[in-house]
């Protein structure tokens, strides 16, 4: 990696950010109960933030859901929030069940042990509308008790662009199982495959870690964690590899051979692979799942941090998945424990090759995984982290990093590690919105005030997209959209894309939605690198939708149009000297031919 991580600021305590960038306090209010989480998303469909509290309850077994509508000139409805019905304490998660793009929520209520939908009826024009209805859930014989705290997700696994459901489940003897629902438009969804998880599994992270156009999952699995510190013991790190169709090497080929599909055009990838599966199998004989311990990884003494022992109850953490080289593989993040510190580190993708965790001993492999050891002495100097996440803060096309830490190191409770990485790759954000008032305008209740609805996502859109890079070998890659949102999982509303270096446009760019309609995606060919797209979907059937691209001003844009301008003068200087030149060869032309004397007519 060129360049480094830089620390911007030692702590976040009034509110203020040091060094170039601020964040100021634009409001705050206190919930009435201790809260277990937060979710933001549009609940009421207006276009604009609310935030769905999740609680504690005056029952052991249940959870308060609180919803604070957003205000139209800004902050939230704390006077009137609005109260949910209750939910087990296994968190439930948001989903658009029925393709209208309302944010639908997904869990098991204290009353029943089946899973329910918390189906969003919420009409702005009704005085009393209520904001959900409990509903049976679309899953036919659904058999799962939701794992506590779990993993649950919202993500497209079959390659279709359409967001299926994945979930963690008791398997009622101490361990866990996998279940992964195929999303099958108004039919509902049905069990593609379940299975169990090894054995100590922890938090599971859904990435396309290895650049197939597939969304794979990484975990890592302990013998033991301690419940005073939340420190692992012999830990490892797994990734199940998605099998799944491939890219075709040419645009020519079809993708079928005997009317069997074997593979996916590039101008062709939302196509579903009913035949995928994860095979979570330790075996020499299946290169689709690897695991290594931490150790190898960090260092012998290390081991990992996967509870926030902090909060109560102690929240899960996962590994963080971000691309923060831009080379277009996903690297790891995490919290590595040794003694009493608690240090954030960094892991690189990497090439597969002999000695790199994660690659066989041949070197064959998917990816590995190397410590970033240059240019971090940022992170290397935090010693009591409890949790870490990527965020672009600086909005300048890298990912940073925000680490939350105990206070016990004494300096504050919140640190921002800037990424410096030298541009010499290209990235693409892309955000899908929710399609509040068809994506025009809305307006105030009394109607004198109108906005544009913009900036409010929702999880389950789906990116796939190709690039070729300098050599003029062509990756497809795929990219969720807030997938996950329990259990503190601070992700990004927007999704973030390495691209790599390439000199050239993304040839296709895949975007989906949940919207229950025969095209469900969109194609954007041609898009622009380094630049931000905006998806404004339509869930009308037919009615189009529209596309925003927005350049980001860089230090290059002078010296580019410098380079242009002068590029033009020296060409157009060539030109009129050549048209000089030609002229004057004409003319030398045209006074030979007026001397030439022609015998044959005399």
């Amino acid at each position: 990696m060129a360049g480094h991580l830089h620390r911007i600021s030692r702590a976040l305590n009034n509110g203020t950010f040091a060094d170039t960038f601020t964040f100021e306090v634009s409001g705050s209010f206190k919930h009435p109960h201790r809260i277990y989480n937060v979710v933001p998303g549009d609940f009421t469909h207006s276009g604009k933030l609310d935030i769905l509290v999740m609680s504690e309850s005056d029952s052991s077994s249940e959870m308060a859901l609180t919803l604070y509508p957003a205000l139209i000139g800004g902050g939230f409805d704390t006077q009137n929030p609005l109260t949910l019905p209750s939910s087990s304490i296994p968190q439930p998660i948001p989903i658009d069940i029925d393709g209208d793009m309302k944010i639908d929520l997904l869990g098991i209520p204290p009353s029943t042990n089946s899973l329910q939908i918390w189906q969003n009826v919420w009409n702005a024009s009704e005085p009393n509308s209520p904001i959900f209805k409990l509903i049976d859930a679309p899953l036919p014989d659904a058999k799962c008790t939701f794992a506590n705290p779990h993993s649950n997700a919202i993500i497209d696994l079959n390659g279709d662009c359409l967001a299926d459901i994945f979930l963690v489940c008791e398997d009622g003897r101490g361990g866990n199982t996998f279940q992964i629902w195929v999303n099958e438009k108004d039919k509902g969804f049905s069990l593609s495959q379940e299975g169990p998880l090894p054995a100590g599994t922890q938090a599971v992270s859904l990435a396309d870690l290895d650049r197939d156009g597939t969304i794979d999952l990484i975990f890592s699995t302990c013998s033991s964690v301690s419940t005073s510190t939340g420190i692992g013991k012999d830990c490892y790190i797994n990734v199940a590899y998605n099998q799944q169709l491939g890219l075709c090497k040419s645009t020519t080929d079809s993708g079928l051979k005997k009317g069997v599909r074997v593979c996916r055009p590039p101008d062709d990838l939302c196509t579903a692979d009913p035949n995928f599966k994860f095979d979570l199998t330790e075996s020499s004989d299946n290169p689709f799942y690897v695991r290594f311990p931490v150790s190898k990884a960090l260092s012998e003494d290390s081991s990992l941090l996967v509870s926030d022992t902090t909060h109560t109850p102690p929240l899960p953490i996962p590994l963080k998945i971000g691309d923060a080289n831009l080379d277009g593989f996903p690297d790891i993040l995490l919290i590595a424990a040794s003694g009493k510190t608690r240090a954030p580190k960094l892991l690189w993708s990497a090439p597969c090759a002999s000695d790199v965790p994660g690659c066989g001993a041949d070197g064959s492999g998917h990816r590995g995984w190397k410590l970033a050891t240059k240019d971090v002495d940022s992170l290397e100097t935090v010693t009591d982290a409890r949790s870490v996440s990527f965020v672009d803060l600086d909005e300048d096309g890298t990912l940073d990093i925000m680490v939350q830490r105990t206070g016990d190191a004494g300096q504050g409770n919140v640190v921002f590690i800037q990424n410096n990485f030298y541009y010499d790759a290209f990235f693409l954000k892309a955000i899908v919105l929710n399609g509040a008032c068809d994506n025009v305008w809305c307006y105030s209740p009394n109607g004198t005030e109108k906005y544009h609805p913009f900036g409010v996502s929702y999880s389950g859109a789906s990116y796939k997209y190709t690039v070729l890079d300098t050599a003029g070998r062509r990756s497809a890659a795929q990219v969720g959209q807030l997938p996950q949102t329990s259990y503190h999982s601070l992700g990004t509303p927007y999704s973030f894309f390495g691209l790599g270096r390439t000199n050239n446009y993304i040839e296709n760019l895949f975007v989906g939605t949940t919207v229950h309609a025969k095209e469900h995606f969109i194609n954007m060919e041609g898009v622009i690198p380094n630049s931000k797209v905006v998806i404004l979907p339509s869930a009308k059937e037919g009615e189009s939708w529209r596309r925003e691209l927005f350049l980001r001003p860089g230090d290059w844009i002078p010296w580019v149009t410098v380079t242009v301008v002068v590029g033009t003068a020296i060409l157009a200087i060539i030109v009129f000297v050549l048209h000089l030149n030609e002229k004057r060869e004409d003319e030398l032309e045209r006074r030979r031919t007026s001397h030439h004397i022609n015998f044959d007519a005399l």
